[in-house]
């Protein structure tokens, strides 16, 4: 008999015992199945969910957060539900609605994810119980629908509060039912791939007092540059070391009151960005060591952005380029190497002219190179102060630049105040 014939064959047994549609309940024993819930379980869970009291599982005992692990199988907790949101994913190409956060006790926190509706919030006291899964490296209470949660009487002590309004220097990847007030530094519209084919979205950058952090609103909402926001039960994905702000289909988005986003990022060395996989909105400063092929005058696609060669574009074949300049620079602290990306605004102030200027400079000498030589004499061997937000790839890290400047400060004294401190 195949594995199929046997689901059926429990799920018309079972229907026909709780009087319910075959149909539902053999749909149901599959999804239970397919995470992996064993079939007698999965049998248990659907009793459940139609009432019946039948083969009830004994409560297990109470663990600690700090005591849960992986290799876990059915445990229980009792703890403060921190966080609780509502988010939809895809399994197996159908759409499904978590409900996920952060619970907390007295010993420690962990993250939960819920398949089916709960009804808690931030704040209540739960007992819940379920197994324990791996995710992003750290123990997560899985409450899938072979789980129990329930409210119980009383407050329990924990190590955290419920949250609140999160700043944007706190969030970190995996971060969800996130409630934020920020204001709106960068947005535009865009049309990506998506899952379901073209898809309109909004991205840009969120800013507060602690921060700035990229964000996509898959909703597609009216966010303007200026607007200041108050999200909640957004989430935080990750993205080439930066986390990432995303409001999607469950997120709430309503005015808030003006911030301030005037934010001074934090200074770092080379090697300790690139060593968290990249860094979003942060300062360096180094010496330029050279400028590399591919700065100057460029061609870019005007459907896609990309560098054109030839009139030929590797996404839209030929095409009607729209002339640009850029720099694309190696620069370096002593700690370690970041090939910058200067956009064509900083890049005239490099060459010390226009775009026009530019282009008659490299028609007089018949050469483009003579443009690339200008910024390269203009760059390399000074020392910079650069801003901007450092991603890493196969082919190294890269700072997308929005603030290039000359430093003023010299490296032997500050080689000489490092020394005075032993």
């Amino acid at each position: 008999m195949s594995d199929t014939q046997e689901v059926s064959e429990h799920a018309a047994s079972l229907a026909d015992e709780l009087d319910a549609d075959v149909d539902e309940v053999e749909e149901r024993l599959k999804n239970l199945l397919e995470y992996s819930v064993p079939l007698e379980e999965a049998e248990r869970t659907v009793r459940r969910r139609y009432g019946s009291d039948a083969s009830e599982p004994e409560t297990a005992e109470a663990t600690d957060i700090a005591e849960l692990s992986p290799s876990d199988s059915r445990v229980s907790v009792e703890a403060v539900v921190l966080s609780a949101g509502r988010r939809s994913i895809r399994v197996s190409g159908d759409d499904t609605v978590i409900t996920e956060g952060e619970l907390a006790d007295d010993t420690g926190v962990i993250s939960y994810t819920a398949w089916d509706e709960t009804d808690f919030d931030p704040g209540d006291s739960v007992r819940v119980e379920g197994e324990v899964r791996e995710w992003n490296g750290e123990p997560q209470v899985n409450v899938d629908s072979s789980a129990d949660v329930r409210g119980i009487d009383g407050d329990i002590d924990a190590v955290e509060e419920p949250y609140g309004v999160r700043s944007l220097a706190e969030l970190e990847d995996g971060d969800r039912a996130v409630t934020l007030e920020v204001g709106v530094v960068e947005s535009e519209e865009k049309t990506i791939q998506g899952r379901d084919g073209e898809t309109e979205i909004t991205s840009g950058v969120f800013g507060d007092s602690s921060g700035r952090l990229p964000f996509t609103d898959w909703e597609n909402r009216d966010l303007d540059e200026g607007d200041s926001v108050r999200l909640e039960n957004a989430y935080v994905n990750e993205y080439r070391g930066i986390p990432q702000v995303n409001a999607g289909e469950f997120t709430t988005v309503e005015e808030a009151d003006d911030l301030d986003v005037d934010h001074t990022p934090p200074e770092s060395d080379v090697a300790e960005t690139v060593s968290k996989g990249g860094d979003f909105d942060v300062v360096v400063r180094g010496n330029v060591l050279s400028v590399k092929e591919g700065s100057g005058l460029i061609e870019r696609c005007p459907e896609c952005g990309r560098v054109v060669q030839k009139g030929q574009c590797r996404a839209h074949g030929d095409v009607d380029a729209e002339d640009d300049m850029r720099t694309k620079a190696v620069l370096d602290d002593g700690t370690g190497a970041v090939t910058l990306v200067v956009g064509r605004e900083l890049t005239e102030k490099l060459y010390g002219g226009t775009l026009k200027d530019a282009q008659e400079e490299a028609r007089d000498a018949m050469d483009k190179t003579v443009v690339t030589e200008s910024i390269a004499d203009n760059t390399v061997g000074h020392r910079w102060r650069v801003r901007g937000n450092v991603s890493v790839g196969d082919y190294g890290a890269n700072m997308n630049v929005s603030e290039m400047e000359k430093a003023d400060d010299d490296p032997a004294d500050a080689a000489r105040e490092v020394l005075d401190e032993f």
